[in-house]
């Protein structure tokens, strides 16, 4: 599945979009050498970020509209906050599965849980997330954290 939107830093780390629809998201991605850390696991930064785009990208498919095309495009979120558990070492394939708990016509609150290929969970995330305006894209009107 293509991704609804292209955010280069998201294709440079190799993550694969599964599944988007109705506030959910599922992402993969298959675990490089250069994304462990010394230890020879997925990096802290690594895992969250998985995480934080899985949300945002729930987030962008609970936007309120009942149409598929709308629902998958959505308008732009970022990330106003987000807290992570690491319960395990992230090794081989990880899958981020995200859903929206809550939202408002600005706000979208979001966990998103990341497991690893025999589906142990690995991690654990909340997040919240603002929706921008049409006309917010550019960046020049974006108040708030990092996203997608």
């Amino acid at each position: 599945m293509e991704f609804p939107l292209h955010i280069p830093f998201v294709q440079a780390m190799g993550f694969e979009l599964l599944r988007l629809q109705g506030g959910e998201a599922e992402i993969a991605l298959n675990l490089r050498a250069d994304q462990h850390n010394s230890l020879n696991m997925a990096h802290g930064g690594v895992t969250m970020t998985l995480l934080d785009v899985a949300m945002a990208h729930a987030a962008r498919s609970a936007d309120g509209s009942a149409d598929a095309a709308a629902e998958t495009s959505g308008r732009g979120v970022v990330t106003i906050e987000m807290k992570t558990s690491f319960m395990r070492p992230g090794t081989g394939r990880l899958t981020a599965r995200a859903r929206v708990l809550t939202r408002t016509i600005a706000l979208a609150f979001c966990e998103a849980s990341l497991f690893d290929e025999a589906d142990v969970l690995i991690a654990h995330a909340t997040g919240s997330f603002r929706y921008l305006t049409r006309g917010a894209r550019d960046g020049r009107r974006v108040r708030g954290g990092g996203g997608d």
